[in-house]
């Protein structure tokens, strides 16, 4: 069922053919009419165009950190055995040869390897024993104790997460 239809004069009869209709005024323009605010747009864009390729170029650059992490962990949640030092000794020269220079890493073992570690540091992150279980590591056939083994799990991480890379690498 539809509406009835509407008589030919309809609404207020008081307005009659003068009535005009008022007409909404134009949108208003959000887009920036000066020159200053398209100027402040370009410095404000170039900004934050390096900003992103800044912190893009860390993320990659440090992409090395991470997967060092992810393989850390997995030794950790690995059974251990008696090459379990050796291991993390490798794991360790690996993410430090990503990160400072052949010459620096490559030759080092024993306490001067570990002092080098503990040097990269702000606070460093092996105590005297944890180094003494690194630098015998190739030495060593013992598989440390399970809490020994955690303790220098996280130490190898906070190592990890929180080296000072050498400028220019």
């Amino acid at each position: 069922m539809s509406a009835p239809p509407l008589p030919d004069i309809f609404g207020n009869y008081v307005l009659g053919d003068e009535f005009v209709e008022v007409v909404s005024p134009a949108a208003v323009n959000w887009l920036p009419q000066t020159a200053g605010w398209a100027w402040l747009g370009g410095i404000a864009s170039l900004l934050l165009l390096r900003y992103g390729w800044r912190r893009l170029r860390h993320w990659y650059r440090n992409r090395y950190r991470r997967e060092a992490a992810v393989q850390l962990r997995a030794l950790g949640n690995a059974p251990a055995d008696e090459h379990w030092l050796e291991e993390l000794n490798r794991l360790l020269k690996l993410t430090a040869l990503a990160a400072f220079s052949r010459e620096q890493v490559a030759s080092l073992s024993g306490t001067a390897w570990v002092e080098f570690l503990n040097s990269r540091c702000e606070q460093p992150p092996f105590s005297t024993t944890q180094g003494e279980l690194l630098a015998e590591a190739i030495y060593r056939r013992t598989l440390p104790a399970a809490n020994e083994r955690a303790q220098l799990l996280s130490a190898c991480l906070r190592w990890v997460e929180g080296h000072e890379r050498t400028a220019g690498v």
